[in-house]
């Protein structure tokens, strides 16, 4: 139904959709259609009182029209449609609505001296100049004044003075000819393009296109400049050119010769459309100005005082805003509207658009902290558990049974050692020892009985193995278990009775192992004990700690054994970084120096390792599917690298030949490198979820039941858990390398470092390690220095952020 009601002799049409777009126009038409004119003081004729006229659209609609019953409006509406296809039709023959030839009206001016003319300078850059001279048979000299900048709009936005700059311009380079002038004087080109600026109006558009469009015509820039401003004088012609080369929303160009165009109206619902979409476009720059404002509010405040994270984020524009920038930060952009909404921001910013640029801004503001782990947030590493996670967990610790118990061995009686580095969390392996009747040394490597509290398939066991491992950084620990279960149920805790699975191997004088046993166990750990108190009490050789001296026997046994199977030594030294406060722009930089040769380090490294030797014998022997580790293909002869120092020297040259290690999971593959017929890593299932996979066909093996998982099981878990393994290595190494140079750039400047040279990169350009540091980097050496030399250097420059070092050597 549709009601019609008068208002101001015309009538408004209701109904349950909005009135035809075209409609309106024509309501519109009547009131534009006996405007007088008059003449301006500037600028000719303009419509009179067309400004008190509200615009089209946006502004309530139309406010009045002639009453029209809804059969005329059909009809009208139909002979509108009729007249446009004509004109179209006529337009591809090459006519204008009135039968004018379209190739008359553009026929072009012939180029001579005096011209004012506007050309293209370069993609960004529109000029006007005077015409000189002839420059060869096509091109000419002109003279330009003024960079004539343009919004889309139309507007001219501001003008740069250029000094009367005079250059060769191409023909199809000029874009307008000003009719009328002749031999202008480029030296008023400025005021011209002023009293330009003062008088455009892209309002005068509207008026024009609602007229063409009832009458179906185009028109040339002279055409429209008579139209609206009542004159074609080359001011005003100059201004309907920028109102109509700029326009983007009521006139589209129909044919181009030379530098003359025909313009013609855009179809009504067009129109609608182009002008929905600019509203649009203007509420999101809107939108951007203020988001930009308070990126530049937040920057200028102090370190203390700028908002937390938590703020950007609370609101929805403002958080796709800061996510855009994040993405583009960290090169992880989901979509093109990411990557576009944060070129945005960086230009408003006068940033140039990198990832680097972003960064800055972020830690700028305080969205980023100073010393961001960019990697951690570019490999998307979860860094907390869900809730549902750690509810789980917490179920685990209060009700898990052990179906075990009645199967474990009472080993309390022994003395235990739990030797780690001093801010361990997780302490899942601990060693036993002792010296029997016949002379020969009875080990035990006690891990950690991760399996105990977790079922394969369990929620925690998936999450668990999602993650594939857990994270060690220099600022925190991502656990692969929820740190309750891991750090309170699974960890080996001083004199408490704790769960484990022990190996106990009787070793041979040889070091070769005579006997050995695998069983779950109860013990009370002894001691917890870093490297530098271990390596303290081995060094006092105090007679009430007689079974750490036997253990650091049993591993120098162990080391000479596998070295004599063909084991290469490739003890270094490493650096170990922990950052107290990295939220601080200047946080506090542990650093420790490992050496890999130090006895206690060596004593937990073989016992490591032959508990590994145990447990791929002992799966052996019982056909249990497990990761077998090893290296057949590793064929290196140690004696070609005899002439080197032994140590960190021998051991990097050695490192750098080495290949990946294999696995198999059916049977046991030679590791060429550690000296072992076979090996499976197990004394970390807290950490690894390799080792616990390991635990868990183990442990099935003791109660007598199947393997949870075959060999081709295995093998596809596998194929996960290694990506796993090697983003974490990547993190880690990329993480501490990042701190190591934060702290040899916060060093005094003075500072001299030991640095021993391991190779040559080209030329005098040596690979260096500092010994302080435990550090590689590289550096220009005098002549005359070796490989194996000691050198001494300073650091240069060093930039954590760019990932760059300079060394210099001291003379």
């Amino acid at each position: 139904m549709m009601a019609v009601r008068a208002v101001n002799s015309c009538s408004i049409f209701r109904s349950a959709s909005p009135p035809p777009f075209s409609a309106a126009v024509r309501c519109r038409l009547y009131h534009y259609r006996n405007l007088q004119f008059r003449r301006c003081s500037k600028l000719g004729f303009r419509f009179h009182a067309f400004r008190s006229e509200k615009k089209l659209f946006g502004h309530g609609g139309v406010r009045s029209c002639s009453v029209h019953s809804l059969v005329d409006s059909v009809m009208e509406e139909l002979e509108f449609m009729r007249k446009r296809k004509r004109v179209y039709a006529a337009s591809k023959m090459g006519l204008t609505s009135s039968g004018e030839l379209l190739e008359d009206k553009l026929s072009n001016r012939v180029l001579e001296k005096g011209l004012l003319l506007e050309f293209k300078k370069d993609s960004d850059r529109v000029l006007l100049a005077v015409a000189q001279k002839p420059d060869g048979k096509k091109n000419w000299m002109v003279s330009d004044q003024v960079l004539v900048e343009t919004t889309k709009c139309g507007m001219l936005n501001r003008l740069l003075g250029v000094n009367g700059v005079t250059s060769s311009i191409k023909p199809q380079q000029i874009t307008y000819i000003v009719p009328g002038i002749e031999n202008f004087d480029h030296t008023g080109i400025s005021d011209f393009i002023q009293k330009a600026q003062d008088n455009l109006d892209p309002a005068l558009l509207e008026f024009a296109w609602v007229e063409l469009l009832e009458n179906n015509k185009s028109v040339t820039t002279e055409e429209l400049a008579e139209m609206i401003f009542g004159s074609a004088e080359p001011l005003e012609s100059y201004c309907a050119h920028l109102l109509l080369s700029k326009d983007e929303t009521y006139f589209s160009v129909l044919e181009t010769k030379g530098s003359r165009s025909i313009y013609g109206p855009r179809p009504t619902v067009q129109v609608q459309e182009l002008l929905r979409w600019k509203l649009a476009k203007e509420a999101a720059e809107q939108e951007l100005q203020e988001f930009v404002q308070l990126l530049k509010s937040a920057k200028n405040m102090p370190s203390k005082s700028k908002p937390p994270k938590s703020t950007w984020l609370a609101e929805e524009k403002t958080r796709h805003k800061i996510e855009s920038l994040e993405s583009y930060a960290i090169d992880a952009c989901k979509n093109d509207d990411q990557k576009k909404t944060a070129g945005m921001i960086l230009k408003a910013m006068g940033l140039v658009k990198t990832a680097s640029s972003a960064v800055n801004l972020l830690i700028d503001i305080g969205y980023f902290p100073v010393h961001v782990n960019l990697e951690l947030l570019k490999l998307n590493i979860p860094t907390d558990h869900s809730d549902e996670i750690l509810t789980a967990a917490e179920s685990l610790l209060s009700e898990s049974s052990d179906p075990d118990e009645i199967y474990r061995k009472d080993l309390t009686h022994l003395k235990v050692y739990a030797i780690d580095v001093d801010e361990a969390d997780e302490l899942d392996d601990a060693l036993s020892a002792t010296r029997l009747q016949d002379g020969r040394i009875k080990v035990w490597i006690h891990v950690a009985d991760a399996a105990r509290f977790v079922q394969p398939g369990s929620m925690v066991d998936r999450e668990a193995m999602r993650r594939g491992t857990s994270i060690f950084l220099p600022t925190a620990t991502y656990p692969m278990f929820p740190e309750n279960l891991a750090m309170e149920g699974m960890s080996l805790k001083q004199g408490e009775i704790c769960n484990a699975v022990t190996a106990s191997v009787v070793l041979r004088s040889d070091g070769s192992i005579a006997e050995f046993s695998v069983d779950n166990s109860v013990i009370k750990p002894t001691y917890m004990l870093t490297y530098e108190s271990a390596s303290e009490l081995l060094h006092l050789n105090l007679e009430e700690e007689i079974e750490l001296k036997i253990l650091s026997e049993a591993a120098t046994l162990r080391l000479q054994w596998r070295q004599q199977q063909g084991a290469v030594d490739t003890a270094t030294l490493e650096a170990r970084i922990k950052v107290a406060n990295p939220e601080d722009p200047e946080p506090v930089i542990n650093l420790y120096v490992e050496n890999q040769a130090d006895p206690a380090m060596r004593l937990v490294t073989e016992m490591m390792l032959l508990c590994g030797e145990v447990i791929a014998t002992y799966g052996s022997r019982n056909n249990i599917p497990l990761p077998y580790r090893g290296q057949p293909q590793s064929n290196i002869d140690v004696s070609l690298f005899q002439h080197l120092p032994e140590g960190p020297i021998r051991s990097s040259a050695i490192v750098r030949l080495m290949r990946a290690a294999e696995i198999d999971f059916r049977k046991p593959i030679r590791h060429g490198i550690l000296g072992l017929p076979g090996y499976v890593q197990f004394t970390s299932p807290i950490r690894r979820y390799m080792d616990l996979l390991a635990h868990y066909q183990v442990k099935a093996y003791l109660r007598g039941e199947s393997p949870p998982f075959s060999a081709g099981q295995l093998e596809g878990m596998a194929s996960i858990l290694n990506m796993h393994s090697r983003l974490a290595k990547r993190l880690f190494s990329s993480s501490l390398r990042y701190w190591i140079l934060e702290y040899l750039r916060s060093q005094p400047k003075e500072r001299k470092y030991r640095a021993l040279i391991l190779k040559f990169i080209k030329d005098r350009t040596a690979a260096l390690l500092l010994v302080e540091v435990g550090f590689q980097a590289s550096a220009w050496v005098s002549v005359g220095a070796q490989i194996g030399d000691e050198v001494e250097v300073r650091v240069d420059e060093a930039h954590p952020r760019d990932d760059f070092i300079s060394l210099k050597e001291v003379i």
